[in-house]
């Protein structure tokens, strides 16, 4: 399958460049803002919205033939445009979620971007006419040709590439590239599920248990002293602006730790099995407990992310579990659902006769119940038949009843699977 691509690398710009990258940054901002402002002047007054085309004439075309904007015509008007329509993405992010057409969280209207951010980007697309040298130079215009560490070769021609400057005073080139089709690996037979922790990062359907790195905690002691020495210089001051991109970068390092392993387990994972099946994890609510710290360190949304992308690039199958799904108190070999448990209960024994370990067997349950949500996203009927709801289960939610369709269709998969049956009639039944 063709798939679009991010491909990171980090560029080393000369003092002339970063001059002319730095001026590429604020003007790019300062689009971003006027074109901000007018949008919202005009509410305010209940004028109607500034079309595009009208708010590129106004903040773009006009502004340069002022002299408070003149400054613009030194950059690249691709830069400028590309403000615009990142202002534009924005707006209609923000009118898609208000009216409910965009799934997942609120998304919040746009604000004013600030120079003292410690983020700074600008899009360079086709049309500015970039270049990538024979000699391993990025050419950008009105900018230069900027070395580049090249750790990869690019798998196409890029369609776009973005100049960002992160906290730690780090330059990067971010290409977006198209996959080439035939990338699709042999099929294996080996299908995984997956039991997301904290004590072990993974859990694996097949008894494998990958210890978590923690490279925050790791990194701890080092951190606390880079933020003593930053919280005793004066505000405003240089060894102040010192001191704080000592902690930004050594906060990168461990997010480029993290993410490296990352990219790598998850890449072992996905050649050595056909299917993966993860359990959907709330996130952001666990981020809000008493174990947040713990949740952030681990990145279980990322590690998530990268499973799903490299399976649709790679020909494997990838679904997410029901969070609601009983994978922890449910029994892998009868079926039954227990009573919940403690969290320091890690072993448990169930009335059939099984002992458990408490994370292979959620890793199992959820390597069943993503092979059951398989199937019936296939069109088998695995779900029972409808009968009258109890007046106990009225007020019951729509996921957890999802969950308890799904623990009754894995129930008659264990018990079918028990008797040697074939698993064309468990479908069937």
């Amino acid at each position: 399958m063709v798939v679009q691509l991010r491909y990171n690398y980090r560029i080393t710009p000369d003092s002339a460049q970063r001059t002319a990258l730095a001026q590429a940054f604020g003007c790019a901002r300062v689009v971003f803002n006027d074109g901000l402002r007018l949008r919202q002047q005009a509410r305010a007054v209940g004028g109607k919205y500034v079309s595009d085309t009208d708010l590129s004439k106004l903040v773009i075309t006009r502004a340069k033939a002022t002299e408070e904007r003149a400054w613009l015509g030194e950059v690249s008007a691709v830069v400028l445009q590309q403000a615009l329509a990142d202002l534009n993405t924005a707006y209609r992010n923000f009118f898609a979620s208000s009216t409910g057409k965009r799934k997942g969280r609120k998304v919040a209207p746009p604000r004013y971007r600030s120079r003292k951010d410690n983020r700074q980007a600008v899009r360079f697309t086709r049309n500015s006419r970039f270049k990538v040298l024979d000699n391993g130079c990025l050419r950008l215009p009105k900018i230069g040709d900027v070395p580049v560490r090249w750790s990869r070769t690019l798998p196409s021609e890029p369609s776009s590439v973005t100049v960002i400057r992160d906290a730690a005073d780090r330059y990067f080139a971010s290409f977006v590239v198209t996959t080439a089709e035939g990338e699709a690996l042999p099929p294996v037979e080996s299908e995984l599920g997956i039991d997301l922790g904290l004590t072990h990062f993974a859990v694996l359907s097949d008894g494998t248990k990958v210890t978590a790195p923690k490279f925050l905690r790791r990194c701890a002691r080092k951190l606390k002293r880079l933020q003593q020495e930053l919280s005793r210089k004066q505000k405003g001051s240089a060894n102040r602006k010192k001191a704080v991109v000592k902690v930004a970068r050594a906060h990168a390092r461990v997010a480029d730790t993290r993410r490296d392993w990352q990219h790598k387990l998850s890449t072992n994972i996905i050649r050595e099995n056909q299917a993966i099946y993860v359990e959907d994890l709330c996130v952001v609510g666990l981020g809000r407990t008493r174990l947040a710290k713990s949740v952030h360190d681990a990145g279980w949304a990322s590690f998530a992310g990268m499973l799903e992308y490299k399976a649709i690039r790679y020909g494997r199958t990838f679904r997410r579990v029901d969070r609601f799904f009983p994978s922890t108190r449910m029994c892998s070999s009868c079926g039954r659902v227990n009573d919940k448990m403690a969290l320091n209960v890690r072993a448990w024994d169930c009335p059939c006769g099984s002992a458990h370990d408490r994370d292979i067997n959620a890793a199992k349950n959820i390597l069943a119940a993503g092979r059951a949500e398989s199937l019936n996203a296939c069109g088998a009927q695995v779900r029972p038949a409808f009968v009258p709801a109890p007046r106990t289960e009225a007020g019951i939610r729509p996921d957890a009843a999802r969950s308890t369709r799904s623990v009754e269709g894995i129930s008659v998969l264990q018990e079918r699977a028990s008797t040697s049956e074939p698993a064309t009639e468990v479908i069937a039944a």
